[in-house]
């Protein structure tokens, strides 16, 4: 409200939540007046085209462009840069450049870390095995979590609460508390699984298990914390399957594991899908787990990611890894989801 005017001209909550083109006529009019006067064609633009759902659908959208696209177009970028001596520790793509008779703009992509990369044995054998190491693990975590999964969703409704708490109750504790829990009961000497064996006489103290710092140790860790990440959408999509379909088929004569098998196992598909997407994408980057839980026995892409990053300090290096790393991730993704749409639209 203006001094020496009775009027108020800001909009009424009726006039933004249902009058779209009544709140575009009073933004123009307070936009004319005021000092954006140059900006009041793209500010009304954008106001009238994201009011209401469009608001609504604009905020995930948003979120996305600045927490995922721009920073990968950041890393996009700085991968087809070269190493320097300064700080940040890599050259500018384009540069203006001065003659003495004009000015003209150099580009300059280097796609010498791509064939680094491509051509180095290193580097593929890390990416093999980090994808070997994430499907192992999400085979694991598939054949835990499944039967968990289905306990839970045929378990009484009255404490299916409690169960999906004790799932989700691991994340109330730090991620590198749980890691080094593990190997608090995995190491060799004094660790809690040894204790424990040697107490009730199943090893000999001269011969204690050696678990940690091997294979056996990560896919623990792993399958470990991630398991999860592959029960709760199990347990969501089984939640929903009508039981009734296996009495149907237990009264035409199918027996229960084959009732299992073509009633429970198709109608719990999308559940699989999501739940090894979950397991796989994240377990293919891991990092802390091998290095702390294996150390150097073990090369998998997300060690060669920190090395280059931080102990060799060639960021254009690893940014190239990481993009080669997420397109490995994401064009499968990609096609998957290309294939249900038309799986989808051939049913339809």
């Amino acid at each position: 409200m203006s001094a020496g005017d009775d009027t108020d001209d800001r909009p009424s909550a009726a006039l933004i939540s249902h009058d779209a083109g009544g709140f575009a006529e009073w933004l123009h009019f307070r936009l004319h007046r005021g000092r954006l006067a140059w900006a009041a064609p793209y500010i009304l633009w954008v106001a009238t085209r994201f009011s209401g759902r469009g608001m609504v659908i604009a905020i995930p959208y948003g979120f996305l462009l600045a927490f995922f696209l721009i920073p990968f177009l950041i890393v996009l970028k700085i991968s087809f840069a070269e190493t320097a001596l300064a700080i940040p520790p890599y050259t500018d793509l384009i540069e203006m450049v001065d003659d003495g008779f004009e000015y003209f703009v150099n580009i300059k992509l280097n796609l010498g870390n791509y064939w680094i990369i491509l051509s180095e044995d290193t580097y593929v054998r890390a990416y093999l095995n980090s994808a070997k190491i994430a499907a192992i693990s999400t085979l694991l975590c598939l054949i835990i979590g499944f039967p968990m999964a289905y306990a839970m969703a045929r378990a009484d409704e009255s404490i299916r609460p409690t169960l999906l708490m004790l799932v989700i109750l691991p994340f109330w504790t730090s991620f590198l508390i749980r890691v080094y829990a593990w190997i608090v009961i995995l190491k060799t000497e004094g660790g809690l699984l040894n204790t424990f064996l040697i107490a009730i006489g199943v090893i000999s103290p001269d011969d204690p298990l050696r678990i940690l710092s091997t294979e056996w140790a990560m896919y623990i860790g792993i399958v470990y914390s991630y398991l999860p990440f592959m029960i709760l959408p199990l347990y969501a999509n089984l939640e929903r399957m009508d039981m009734s379909l296996l009495e149907a088929a237990a009264d035409l004569g199918c027996r229960p594991i084959k009732a299992f098998w073509v009633v429970t196992v198709p109608l719990a598909i999308p559940g699989i899908i999501a739940g090894c997407f979950l397991v796989f994408i994240p377990a293919v980057g891991e990092y802390v787990i091998p290095e702390l839980m294996v150390g150097d026995n073990v090369r998998v892409i997300g060690r060669k990611l920190f090395t280059d990053f931080a102990s060799e300090r060639n960021w254009p290096l690893a940014a190239a890894v990481s993009v080669i790393l997420l397109a490995i991730l994401i064009i499968p993704i990609v096609l998957f989801q290309r294939q249900q749409a038309r799986l989808q639209e051939a049913g339809q």
